[in-house]
């Protein structure tokens, strides 16, 4: 007889209940969050595991692909969805949820979600590393500017105004005129300095990912397209067979409006967001590099322009980045570089 076993995962612990296929319990306990502690604890009912479910969530991927390569037949579940269906539970507990996970895996009412595998989720965490990173060094700059400006002296700031070795050069003249403040300044200066050899180290690293993958060198043939989005919608999309279409790709990444109907009733609002928030920004500024900035004509950019005048930049910058998903994805599953005349204008 089939058996289903679910894991709710904490950073310590994990709960585990296993259930036949009639929902009887067959065992229910708790381990440590290990793949060698997990396995140990199914091993007992491996001949008869139909699947072994675990939620989304910070330890996924590692325990997914840990206890994959162990030969358990993992699936990973929707968080959000589970949680919709766990709510109805009057206490909640983590031996509740692994039991109310185990009948969603025995009934097949859940939603799978795709692991990526580890070189993809490498992109990823090394573009959310240079991001971060890239916030930190933003952050000081607007500190040593903020502290300046509380002793009456202003910093120039935007476009124009030299980039940061203009920034830092005003930064040393300042503490020479003023060297009261270099206890003050002078610490965030160094702060600021060593945030950006980081930022360099990881655009190094991005780069040298880039010039190996023939993937993200497609990408970049379409005009406006960077490595950072190249990479970034590399490591996000994994395998584009995985979509159905473009556009599907383009609803997962959040560019699609969300939608409203019962009855009636048919409302359509502001897209959904949902995905990567970073590829989705990356995204919005390869559309806006297209529709303000390239000299490259396209079909593509034409269409954009046409969408701005009557809708407005913002709109059609959203509408653009959507329909340039949709191009990076028929390119993937084709193989073919991108074409200036060749893209969709409806």
């Amino acid at each position: 007889m089939a058996a289903f076993a679910a894991l709710d995962v904490s950073k310590k612990s994990t709960s585990i209940h296993i259930v036949d296929e009639k929902g009887v319990c067959l065992w229910r306990g708790k381990t440590l969050t290990d793949p060698d502690a997990l396995a140990e604890a199914l091993s007992p009912f491996s001949d008869d595991l139909a699947l072994v479910g675990l939620e989304t969530g910070s330890w996924t991927t590692w325990l997914w692909h840990e206890l994959t390569e162990r030969g358990f037949p993992m699936v990973c579940m929707d968080a959000r969805q589970a949680h919709a269906a766990l709510s109805v539970t009057i206490n909640k507990t983590d031996a509740n949820d692994a039991q109310g996970l185990a009948h969603l895996l025995r009934t097949g009412l859940f939603r799978e979600v795709r692991v990526k595998g580890w070189e993809d989720m490498q992109k990823r965490t090394l573009l959310r590393a240079r991001s971060t990173m890239l916030r930190c060094v933003l952050d000081l700059a607007n500190a040593i500017r903020g502290a300046l400006r509380t002793f009456g002296i202003s910093l120039p700031a935007g476009t124009g105004n030299g980039g940061a070795k203009t920034f830092e050069r005003r930064v040393v003249a300042c503490l020479t005129a003023r060297a009261d403040l270099a206890i003050i300044i002078v610490p965030l200066l160094e702060a600021w300095r060593a945030g950006r050899t980081q930022v360099a180290r990881h655009e190094r690293a991005i780069r040298a990912i880039v010039r190996s993958d023939p993937r993200c060198q497609l990408m970049m043939t379409v005009p406006g397209v960077g490595y950072l989005t190249a990479v970034g919608f590399v490591g996000a999309i994994g395998d584009p067979e995985t979509f159905r279409s473009g556009r599907t790709a383009a609803a997962w990444i959040g560019l699609t409006p969300r939608r409203y109907q019962s009855g009636t009733i048919n409302q359509q609002g502001r897209i959904s967001r949902q995905g990567d928030k970073l590829l989705r920004a990356y995204l919005y500024e390869a559309a806006a590099h297209i529709l303000t900035r390239s000299s490259k004509d396209s079909a593509l950019r034409r269409w954009g322009l046409k969408l701005r005048d009557r809708i407005g930049f913002k709109r059609a910058n959203v509408a653009v980045a959507r329909k340039l998903a949709v191009v990076l994805h028929a390119m993937w599953r084709s193989g073919r570089p991108f074409e200036a005349e060749g893209c969709a204008t409806g």
